[in-house]
């Protein structure tokens, strides 16, 4: 207890307080501009925390990195612009419910489930890191392939009626994944010669053009009259501005659904916050009493994706503290701080050191408070800011759509790309194809692809071949998680199917 004591004494310091009220400012503001994404955002930092003591820097860094997830998504529900890949889930319905007036509302919503996640996600780093990590470390190839099938089985329940345009989005997404070199033999596929597609096609050009640019294009169809209105309206009804405890009560079965989700793929090196949104949303339709009203502005909708995404923030700590392996870029970027800080992590810290691990447990449940507070403010500032005609907000948007995608690389190509995608995301939102299909198989086909083709290599090591991976009981387990989800899927539409048949009177 003394230990602990000591430990949280270094971060409930005054400099330790405002460290992590600027880190957490600061990265909801970086947050909800497009392109800059959270390890983005941490990178930013990372130099000017070497200036000041460990128990001011760190509370910084994980203060921005909190306060990125949720900058992201302000952006995200009002203009469909999602401030990093993580909040695009958040935009299906998100933006619809701002679009009926209810942007404090899809807001409040969106901060209360991302404090939820990332308080969740840090209560299992504090008690249950050491197991969550061993479980983490026995995922292989073989596993992260069913995972990944695992995801793209919930294409089902995101894909609008009929069918087959949902499936024809998901080929396209694939497809669109596949240009590039191969990961495995480095040649080149669907380049068609131009070098620049070699590195294939970056995540944040591809999400800005489809869900921003293209809601450009479509809005630009309305007449002078409506483009010369607010750009966003907000209803001046209470209710419509605050999430009501009866309302908040209704998601909690899927804020923790969720957040367990996040937990898990966040301890699971190499799949990320993205990944974990859209694993979300899907299970959250899929399991919702009200599956009609997702991407008409549900508020489980938004529950969902923000406190999935929100929950791998902790989560991916957890290999970093107990094994010192760094999780995914951001946790690298802490990992990389916390030595030149003079932090030791890993098994023997706990035993030996454990003082600086305790203080940091504390400035993580110290930065989902300060989260909570400051993204009030967040909320009340941007109802001012999006009162502006709206044509004026779209030709904002294209610029800083622009500005966002050419941040990441410096690349020309890549706004060239925005705007491709834009008048292909336009087009099918024209046609009735669904948009999330697409976005999910792209993000999802590379690490298929990736960890199948691992499987194959190792393979044919093996005497016994293929079947190697049926010695490895987390195999398995994946493996009959995801044949009982496949059948239980496959008996819903068939209840759903014979309710459907017309009946005959006698």
């Amino acid at each position: 207890m003394d230990l602990i004591l000591e430990g949280l004494s270094l971060s409930l310091t005054l400099e330790s307080l405002l460290a992590i009220s600027i880190g957490v400012a600061a990265g909801q503001i970086l947050g909800a501009i497009p392109g800059l994404t959270a390890s983005m955002a941490v990178a930013l930092l990372i130099p000017y925390s070497f200036y000041f003591s460990p128990w001011i820097g760190i509370p910084m860094l994980l203060g921005m990195f909190k306060g990125s997830f949720f900058g992201a998504s302000t952006t995200a529900i009002l203009i469909r612009t999602p401030g990093t890949p993580a909040a695009a889930a958040t935009v299906l319905d998100g933006y619809p419910l701002a679009q009926k007036g209810k942007g404090a509302k899809a807001m409040k919503m969106a901060l209360y489930s991302s404090v939820f996640g990332d308080t969740f996600s840090d209560i299992c780093l504090i008690f249950f890191a050491s197991l969550l990590a061993l479980v983490a470390l026995s995922f292989g190839p073989a596993e992260y392939t069913v995972l990944i099938v695992l995801a793209l089985g919930s294409l089902g329940m995101l894909s609008s009626r009929p069918a087959w345009k949902g499936v024809v989005a998901m080929l396209m997404g694939v497809t669109i994944g596949m240009i590039g070199l191969d990961p495995i033999t480095a040649t080149e596929r669907l380049t068609f010669g131009n070098p620049e597609l070699e590195e294939g096609i970056g995540l944040i050009p591809m999400l800005i053009g489809f869900l921003a640019v293209s809601e450009v294009f479509r809005q630009m169809d309305d007449s002078t009259d409506e483009l010369s209105g607010r750009a966003i309206n907000f209803s001046s009804k209470r209710e419509d501005n605050r999430v009501s405890w009866p309302e908040f009560r209704g998601c909690i079965p899927v804020l923790f659904r969720s957040s367990m989700l996040g937990t898990i793929i966040g301890a699971m090196p190499g799949l990320g916050a993205t990944v974990a949104a859209f694993i979300a949303y899907g299970e959250a339709r899929r399991t919702s009493k009200k599956p009609e009203e997702f991407g008409k502005g549900s508020l489980e909708g938004i529950a969902a994706p923000e406190a999935a995404n929100n929950a791998v923030s902790g989560s991916n700590l957890i290999p970093l503290l107990a094994f010192g392996i760094p999780g995914d870029i951001a946790a690298a970027l802490i990992l990389g701080a916390f030595m030149i800080q003079g932090i030791n992590v890993g098994p023997l810290a706990f035993s030996q050191n454990p003082v600086p691990l305790y203080a940091i447990y504390g400035a993580l449940i110290l930065a989902n408070l300060v989260n909570l507070a400051l993204g009030f403010g967040l909320v009340r500032v941007s109802r001012f800011v999006f009162k502006v005609p709206r044509r004026m907000l779209l030709a904002s948007v294209l610029i800083i759509a622009s500005a966002g995608s050419y941040a990441l690389r410096g690349s020309i190509f890549d706004i060239q790309l925005v705007f491709i995608f834009g008048v292909l995301g336009f087009i099918m939102m024209r046609y009735g194809f669904p948009t999330v299909p697409l976005l999910i198989g792209f993000i999802l086909m590379p690490l298929l692809e990736e960890n199948l083709r691992t499987v194959l290599l190792l393979a044919s090591t093996y005497d016994e071949g293929i079947l190697f991976v049926f010695k490895r009981p987390a195999f398995l387990a994946m493996t009959a998680l995801l044949i009982s989800i496949a059948s239980y899927i496959g008996w819903r539409r068939r209840r759903h199917r014979r309710a459907e048949l017309p009946t005959t009177d006698s």
